[in-house]
């Protein structure tokens, strides 16, 4: 199945329906995520190693919320470029009414995406520990919309344009990346994206009120999200 058949799949909101398409998510990832050759972190990965949201975690919208969307994302990933734009989609209806929220995990694919996906992912992080959580959102939907993806990111340009944007000290930034103190974190969360299955960026996960989890794989269109969310509403 290419990427154009893909992206044309509209679910109806229905139980049959909603798990057949997950069940073709699972398997239908050709062109529309970015694959790592990463070693698993372990045999038999679940989707019952994602970690309970700490205070740790970047969360947009509120943390309690029902129905959470669990992402593990690379800057540098094209696929996690779009998709990044189809969950603020999703925000944008579910957000503020408290149905949703989305939880930000890192899953750099070093193989692909040498040394920037990484870089950005402590950047962002140190962002979120000097401007809050409201400023890594911003950092991160700035970011996506200013780089081309792929390992061609200008991080000599890109990341002190959106530092000065948001009005944070580059100094105080510079600091905190070069302590590596979000180094274990950051790999921490590869290995929970890998223990939960993912292959590839963006990998997600959506937790429905029940606790039923679903893997997304890919970059999904919107409809095949909102669905999965009405069926969790219902």
């Amino acid at each position: 199945m290419n990427k154009n058949t893909l992206e044309k799949i509209s679910l109806p909101i229905s139980i049959v329906v909603a798990g057949a398409f997950i069940a073709l998510a699972v398997i239908f990832t050709n062109g529309t995520g970015s694959k790592t050759s990463d070693p698993i972190a372990q045999n038999q990965p679940s989707l019952e190693n994602v970690s309970k949201i700490t205070k740790k975690d970047n969360v947009l919208g509120d943390p309690k919320a029902p129905i959470t969307i669990v992402e593990y994302s690379d800057y540098e990933c094209p696929f996690c470029k779009r998709f990044h734009d189809t969950m603020n989609q999703v925000m944008d209806k579910y957000g503020e009414s408290g149905e949703v929220a989305w939880v930000y995990r890192h899953f750099p694919l070093d193989t692909l995406h040498p040394v920037k996906a990484r870089a950005e992912a402590v950047v962002s992080e140190c962002v979120a520990e000097i401007g809050g959580n409201d400023a890594f959102w911003q950092f991160s939907n700035r970011f996506f919309e200013l780089t081309p993806s792929n390992n061609q990111t200008d991080l000599d340009v890109v990341i002190p344009q959106i530092i000065g944007e948001l009005g944070l000290s580059q100094s105080e930034i510079d600091s905190c990346v070069e302590s590596g103190r979000y180094d274990k974190e950051i790999n921490d969360q590869i290995t929970e994206a890998q223990q939960t299955g993912g292959r590839g960026t963006p990998w997600s996960i959506i937790i429905l009120p029940d606790g039923t989890k679903y893997p997304i794989n890919g970059a999904q269109p919107y409809e095949a999200i909102e669905s999965l969310i009405e069926l969790g509403l219902k």
